[in-house]
């Protein structure tokens, strides 16, 4: 398969962390126009749950393409077994859900197919910053957008309204509305900045305008210390600093109390988050209202991601054309997108999610307007390109920043950012990267 990866494949092979040659679908029999008469049993990895109820509306509708779902684990473990599956041969599926994150791991082990030339009238369906994910910055698509996580602002209505203080429409305002919320009660904060989760921190920088990976000919560039990180990292940092904002980490039994016992009144995160609320501030319960997030520049918004995944095609997959045909439908037609949210529940990449999301979530029963909010934040999203070895830079991340926020020093929070360059950098050039710059 001739990609602009290809050196970086070879790079891999030299470094000997994938040895063997890797079947690619490119010469495979179903290049060819498609015989409509022909009876094709597809298999697909995913960890989305009851993706099984989504397909059978597939299978029932197309008896000549057939799809099993095979439940996987998410994340390493899953991207681990393709890449096994890969190297030897033979046994990897012929679709992939695959998180953004992880699609460069997989391209530059030639693991998943470009599929450009099948999907590209689709692309418009798309946020830029949603297509980003499957495209790596070049003209390829490495899979169709499946779900997203764009980057919304929560907060407990009541407590604004206590204090007189409107939902912040820029991080001045948010900042604002920190101080004066904990000069008022020094128990309560707008929120944390936690140093155990490197993906609200990414899509943060990812709203600001970085991009923190890129492909230039042969070789990667890596950007973590750039400005618009620079200028994110130094905003939490002065908050930490200033003691307006927690230091504590998300998702601990701390934590969770905070949000429950209304000493942590406000929460930057995604558009799943109703879910993590209903399970950890049952108490709270209608006090909560979802809000755009805060801009940089108002007059431009725009906003990051955490979280998502694709849907992509094997390079091992002998029926490219039928399976790129399942993953379009998948994540495109109108009866799949409702089936993905209702069923699914996730959260459609698609520009026509909001079509079919008419019903605010349970936790946010009394906003009307939560997905036209959400819908907004998607089309707003930044685009960003991952790079192949994500896991070392979010490790540093936690490494790095857990220090810092422990510090509370602003300047310990732009020093992690050379600290995860370094280590980043460093780590592709000893894994047989070509680094830039």
């Amino acid at each position: 398969m001739k990609t602009k990866f290809a050196p970086l494949m070879a790079a891999l092979a030299a470094a000997a962390l994938f040895t063997g040659s890797a079947c690619s679908s490119t010469d495979s029999s179903d290049e060819g126009a498609v015989d409509p008469n022909e009876k094709v049993e597809l298999t697909y990895w995913t960890w989305t749950p009851n993706m099984d109820k989504v397909v059978a509306a597939w299978n029932a509708k197309n008896p000549n393409i057939q799809v099993t779902v095979n439940k996987q684990d998410g994340g390493d473990p899953a991207v681990t077994k393709l890449l096994t599956a890969i190297k030897a041969g033979s046994g990897a599926p012929d679709i992939m859900q695959a998180e953004y994150q992880k699609v460069p791991t997989l391209v530059s082990a030639d693991a998943l197919a470009d599929i450009s030339a099948e999907v590209g009238a689709i692309k418009d369906k798309y946020p830029a910053g949603a297509w980003s994910g499957v495209s790596l910055g070049s003209d390829a698509a490495y899979g169709v957008p499946q779900d997203s996580g764009p980057l919304m602002f929560f907060y407990r209505a009541d407590v604004f309204e206590k204090n007189g203080i409107a939902a912040p429409k820029t991080w001045d305002d948010y900042a604002a509305a920190a101080e004066k919320i904990h000069k008022a009660d020094a128990k309560q904060y707008l929120g944390t900045f936690s140093a155990n989760d490197a993906g609200l921190f990414t899509g943060l920088a990812q709203q600001a305008g970085a991009s923190w990976w890129g492909v230039n000919g042969d070789a990667w560039s890596v950007n973590i210390n750039d400005a618009a990180t620079q200028k994110v990292a130094s905003y939490w940092g002065g908050l930490v600093e200033k003691g307006v904002i927690d230091n504590k980490p998300m998702y601990t039994p701390e934590w969770n109390a905070a949000l429950n016992d209304g000493t942590q009144v406000g929460w930057v995160s995604a558009v799943w988050a109703p879910g993590v609320l209903d399970g950890s501030a049952k108490d709270t319960k209608g006090k909560w209202k979802a809000a755009p997030m805060p801009q940089w520049d108002a007059a431009a918004p725009k906003t990051g991601a955490w979280g998502g995944s694709a849907t992509s095609v094997t390079t091992q997959s002998k029926h490219k054309k039928q399976a790129t045909q399942f993953i379009t439908w998948l994540n495109s037609d109108p009866e799949s997108l409702k089936l993905l949210a209702d069923t699914a529940f996730i959260y459609p990449a698609s520009n026509d999610a909001t079509s079919v999301l008419t019903t605010p979530p349970a936790f946010f029963a009394d906003q009307a307007d939560y997905y036209t909010i959400a819908g907004e934040a998607s089309k707003q999203l930044s685009p960003f390109t991952y790079g192949p070895n994500v896991n070392v830079a979010y490790s540093a991340f936690n490494d790095a920043f857990a220090k810092a926020a422990e510090s509370k020093k602003a300047a310990a929070f732009t020093e992690s950012l050379a600290t995860m360059q370094k280590t980043t950098v460093d780590d592709m050039k000893n894994s047989g990267f070509t680094v830039a710059g």
